[in-house]
């Protein structure tokens, strides 16, 4: 993978991270993330590092979810994914 892709992808986390917080209002505690002290804008710093990051964030976001975080979404098979994207 690219460094631009590794940005891109780490923003997106960062992206879904906010965004679940704002319609849950529920924090997701990033404590190892933080401690990391990278950001997707910290274009300076290496592939590697940005990759950790990566992996941290969606671990943490991933345990936050799996400890019953978050509401239920339930899968109908009609369901298709333009149908999704105009809901939101």
């Amino acid at each position: 993978m690219q460094k631009e892709e590794l940005l891109h992808l780490h923003m997106l986390l960062i992206h879904v991270k906010k965004y679940y917080e704002n319609i849950t209002s529920e924090e997701i505690f990033t404590d190892r993330y933080d401690s990391l002290s990278i950001s997707p804008v910290h274009i300076h710093k290496n592939k590697i590092l940005h990759k950790q990051a990566i992996l941290t964030l969606g671990e943490e976001i991933v345990h936050h979810l799996r400890l019953g975080h978050g509401p239920v979404v339930e899968y109908r098979a009609d369901t298709t994914p333009e149908s999704v994207a105009v809901q939101h």
